[in-house]
Protein backbone atom coordinates (compact mmCIF):
# COMPACT_ATOMS: atom_id res chain seq x y z
CA UNK A 1 0.00 0.00 0.00
CA UNK A 2 1.10 3.26 -0.87
CA UNK A 3 1.32 6.29 1.67
CA UNK A 4 2.84 9.77 1.15
CA UNK A 5 3.19 11.77 4.64
CA UNK A 6 3.93 15.60 3.64
CA UNK A 7 5.39 17.72 6.24
CA UNK A 8 7.25 21.05 6.74
CA UNK A 9 4.46 23.52 6.10
CA UNK A 10 3.64 26.62 8.22
CA UNK A 11 3.04 30.41 8.17
CA UNK A 12 6.23 32.88 7.02
CA UNK A 13 6.20 36.04 6.07
CA UNK A 14 7.07 37.25 2.36
CA UNK A 15 10.20 36.56 1.46
CA UNK A 16 10.55 33.75 3.70
CA UNK A 17 11.58 30.14 3.40
CA UNK A 18 10.14 26.59 4.03
CA UNK A 19 11.25 23.18 3.12
CA UNK A 20 8.36 21.10 2.22
CA UNK A 21 8.97 17.09 2.84
CA UNK A 22 7.26 14.06 1.71
CA UNK A 23 7.87 10.68 3.17
CA UNK A 24 6.81 7.86 0.89
CA UNK A 25 6.40 4.02 1.82
CA UNK A 26 5.16 1.36 -0.64
CA UNK A 27 6.37 2.85 -3.79
CA UNK A 28 10.46 2.14 -4.78
CA UNK A 29 12.09 2.14 -8.13
CA UNK A 30 13.83 4.71 -10.45
CA UNK A 31 10.94 4.45 -13.12
CA UNK A 32 8.85 5.81 -10.60
CA UNK A 33 7.62 9.72 -10.77
CA UNK A 34 7.28 11.79 -8.04
CA UNK A 35 6.34 15.76 -7.67
CA UNK A 36 4.59 18.66 -6.24
CA UNK A 37 0.98 20.33 -6.35
CA UNK A 38 -1.15 23.38 -4.70
CA UNK A 39 -4.56 24.13 -4.38
CA UNK A 40 -5.38 27.49 -3.17
CA UNK A 41 -8.80 28.59 -1.58
CA UNK A 42 -11.04 28.82 -5.13
CA UNK A 43 -8.57 28.11 -7.46
CA UNK A 44 -7.88 24.95 -9.10
CA UNK A 45 -4.69 22.27 -7.81
CA UNK A 46 -1.50 23.27 -10.35
CA UNK A 47 1.81 21.90 -10.48
CA UNK A 48 4.19 22.76 -8.96
CA UNK A 49 7.25 20.66 -9.52
CA UNK A 50 8.70 17.34 -10.43
CA UNK A 51 11.12 14.75 -10.16
CA UNK A 52 11.61 11.98 -12.71
CA UNK A 53 13.73 9.57 -13.98
CA UNK A 54 17.27 10.26 -13.23
CA UNK A 55 16.70 12.92 -11.03
CA UNK A 56 15.32 15.59 -14.22
CA UNK A 57 13.23 18.28 -12.27
CA UNK A 58 10.32 20.45 -13.74
CA UNK A 59 9.36 23.45 -12.42
CA UNK A 60 6.07 25.74 -12.96
CA UNK A 61 6.90 29.14 -14.38
CA UNK A 62 5.65 30.93 -11.33
CA UNK A 63 7.96 29.24 -9.41
CA UNK A 64 10.96 28.73 -11.09
CA UNK A 65 14.24 30.06 -9.50
CA UNK A 66 12.56 29.96 -6.14
CA UNK A 67 11.69 26.26 -5.38
CA UNK A 68 14.40 23.65 -6.13
CA UNK A 69 13.02 19.45 -5.51
CA UNK A 70 14.87 16.91 -4.52
CA UNK A 71 14.64 13.59 -3.41
CA UNK A 72 16.68 11.21 -0.70
CA UNK A 73 16.74 7.78 -2.45
CA UNK A 74 18.04 6.38 0.66
CA UNK A 75 15.08 7.72 2.81
CA UNK A 76 12.61 7.55 0.44
CA UNK A 77 11.75 11.14 0.84
CA UNK A 78 10.84 14.08 -1.71
CA UNK A 79 11.54 17.39 -0.70
CA UNK A 80 10.83 21.12 -1.87
CA UNK A 81 12.53 23.77 -1.01
CA UNK A 82 10.61 27.25 -0.96
CA UNK A 83 12.60 30.55 -1.03
CA UNK A 84 11.67 33.67 -1.57
CA UNK A 85 8.37 33.04 -0.88
CA UNK A 86 5.02 35.26 -1.83
CA UNK A 87 1.39 35.84 -0.69
CA UNK A 88 0.22 33.77 -4.05
CA UNK A 89 2.38 31.00 -2.67
CA UNK A 90 -0.07 30.52 -0.23
CA UNK A 91 -1.88 26.40 -0.62
CA UNK A 92 -2.22 23.18 0.59
CA UNK A 93 0.75 21.47 -0.99
CA UNK A 94 0.35 18.30 -1.78
CA UNK A 95 3.20 15.47 -2.78
CA UNK A 96 2.40 12.76 -5.33
CA UNK A 97 3.85 10.05 -6.92
CA UNK A 98 3.05 7.46 -10.17
CA UNK A 99 4.54 5.51 -12.63
CA UNK A 100 6.83 7.48 -15.11
CA UNK A 101 5.41 6.08 -18.36
CA UNK A 102 1.72 7.50 -16.66
CA UNK A 103 0.61 10.55 -17.65
CA UNK A 104 -1.71 10.95 -14.02
CA UNK A 105 -0.62 11.07 -11.22
CA UNK A 106 -2.08 7.93 -8.90
CA UNK A 107 -0.92 8.48 -4.97
CA UNK A 108 -1.85 11.12 -3.69
CA UNK A 109 -0.61 12.77 0.35
CA UNK A 110 -2.93 14.40 2.33
CA UNK A 111 -1.38 18.16 1.85
CA UNK A 112 0.51 20.43 4.19
CA UNK A 113 -0.93 23.86 4.68
CA UNK A 114 1.53 27.18 3.34
CA UNK A 115 0.61 30.42 4.47
CA UNK A 116 2.61 33.05 3.34
CA UNK A 117 1.72 36.82 4.55
CA UNK A 118 2.80 40.17 3.41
Amino acid sequence: QVQLVESGGGSVQAGGSLRLSCAASGFYGSRNCMGWFRQAPGKEREFVSGIGTYGSATYADSVKGRFTISQDNAKNTLYLQMNSLKPEDTAMYYCAAKSCVLAQYKYWGQGTQVTVSS
